[in-house]
């Protein structure tokens, strides 16, 4: 289910993550459940050398203390967990949504060097493009429109994250510069006096252009303005500032455009690489959110059918949510923001981490009725009969994705060292909330059992078991 909820996700990368990672998990539990029982069938019974590692008296101890802190300590326990997830989940509101371009290369990767040092003398490379319609042809030649793309050009100018626009604008003012013989006060907007005797050098129709700036003008006015000369644009480069920053920016720019150009007669639309950055990771970002809702959902279904009873369902969920809590308070803490990569962290680990619940509880539900369905002495045989496996799988799962800390991708590694954490922190809550949690419903049955007036008649009689009343 981990996995496989992001086959509903509206990205075709996840989706086809998930397919893949679904289809593989699938075919795991198949070939364990079919062929290693068969291979073991034809293979000798193991030697005590292979069965050394249960009787590991390092784990052994540990799962004592674990048992000792369950039983006797269990106030404490809660306290300990319940201060953890208090500093931690003061950590989530300090969570910001928030990723760059080039966020996850290497610090010391060319194109992040490029790129800084682009950022450092130039005010940055990436593109963002203001498309403007002005719903009649020839309305991007007209003198009226030229202004007001001047106007707006220098209105965000102003702006620490822009570098200078460019336009059709900045080739009239080259033009009427060259008019007057290069002189740079003539840097300006041409006047309607102005455009007249600049227009046919534009045009091309001047019998004195020389062919090759022509068609260099050409080629910038085409650039820029269509054929119809209906639509322009106009084209800046920027910081990548993350995405946390850009709508800020976007939000900006779309004021001062409501300033200068009229609704009615004009249409804008941004675009460029930045736009589509921001627009992408707020999609992924959205998706992966509804990928752990599904999870989240689905798996409850599955625990309500497994077990049938509220009060181990959210006993359940509570082990489950407080390695996430922990987990998104750390990365407040640590300054780690939400952004595809680490999103992604937390429907894997849910998928992964309610497996460690499961065991523990079907265990415990096998070991009831070895146990004359006394809860106490279920709950110990099942801290040192799933102990070993959960500390074993768990382990093993933390430095299969540990692994992942060695890329050079940064997203890479932080769903390494993120994971791995939760997992870790989910195998402690497993281990210790669950099973304390599991005695708390023993004191239920004894209250229930305390409170019902049946309950003294039935003590009166030497031969009623305890045993048999909490069964019945």
């Amino acid at each position: 289910i981990g996995f496989g909820v992001f086959c509903f996700t509206k990205s075709a990368l996840l989706n086809q993550f998930g397919w893949v990672a679904w289809v593989s998990i699938i075919m795991v539990f198949f070939i364990s459940l079919l062929a290693i029982p068969a291979i073991f069938s034809y293979l000798p019974a193991p030697d005590t050398k292979h069965t050394n590692y249960l009787e590991n008296k390092l784990l052994n101890k540990w799962l004592a203390i674990i048992e000792n802190w369950v039983f006797n300590k269990r106030v404490l326990l809660y306290s300990i967990w319940g201060v953890i997830v208090i500093i931690t989940g003061l950590g989530i509101g300090r969570l910001k949504s928030n990723g760059y371009m080039v966020d996850d290369l290497p610090k010391k990767d060319k194109i992040y060097t490029d790129l800084k040092y682009f950022e450092s003398n130039f005010k940055g490379i990436m593109p963002l493009d203001i498309w403007i319609n002005t719903k009649r042809k020839g309305g991007a030649t007209s003198l009226n429109t030229l202004n007001k793309i001047d106007e707006l050009g220098y209105e965000i100018s102003g702006l620490p994250e822009l570098a200078k626009p460019i336009s059709v604008v900045e080739a009239l003012k080259f033009a009427r510069q060259a008019y007057y013989d290069g002189d740079s006060t003539s840097y300006a907007m041409p006047t309607s006096f102005d455009a007249a005797f600049i227009a046919p050098y534009l045009k091309g129709d001047s019998k004195n252009a020389d062919p090759s700036k022509q068609n260099q003008i050409d080629a910038l006015m085409k650039s820029f303005v269509d054929s119809t000369k209906q639509h322009t644009r106009l084209s800046i480069n920027m910081k990548d500032v993350g995405s946390h920053q850009l709508p800020r920016i976007l939000d900006t720019i779309s004021k001062a455009v409501a300033n200068i150009f009229d609704s009615s007669k004009y249409e804008i639309k941004y675009t460029g690489a930045s736009v589509v950055f921001l627009e992408g990771n707020r999609f992924i970002i959205n998706s992966l959110t509804e990928s752990i809702i599904y999870a989240f959902v689905m798996i409850l279904v599955c625990m309500v059918f497994l077990f049938r009873d509220w009060r181990i369902v959210l006993m359940s969920i509570a082990a489950n949510i407080i390695p996430l809590v922990i987990t998104a308070g750390v990365m407040g803490w640590f300054g780690i923001p939400l952004k595809p990569s680490t999103v992604l962290v937390f429907s894997v680990a849910l998928g992964i981490t309610i497996d460690v619940t499961i065991r523990f509880l079907v265990a415990f539900k096998q070991e009831l009725p070895h146990y004359n369905y006394v809860i106490k002495d279920a709950v110990r045989a099942t801290i040192y009969d799933t102990g070993f496996s959960i500390v074993y799988t768990s382990l093993i799962l933390v430095a299969g994705f540990f692994v992942f800390v060695l890329s050079n991708f940064d997203g890479t590694k932080a769903l390494g060292y993120l994971t791995s954490l939760t997992l870790l922190l989910a195998m402690f809550v497993n281990l210790t909330i669950l099973p304390a949690l599991l005695l708390w419903m023993d004191k239920i049955f004894m209250r229930q059992a305390t409170n019902d007036p049946l309950w003294e008649v039935m003590n009166e009689e030497e031969d009623i078991d305890l045993n048999q009343l909490k069964l019945d």
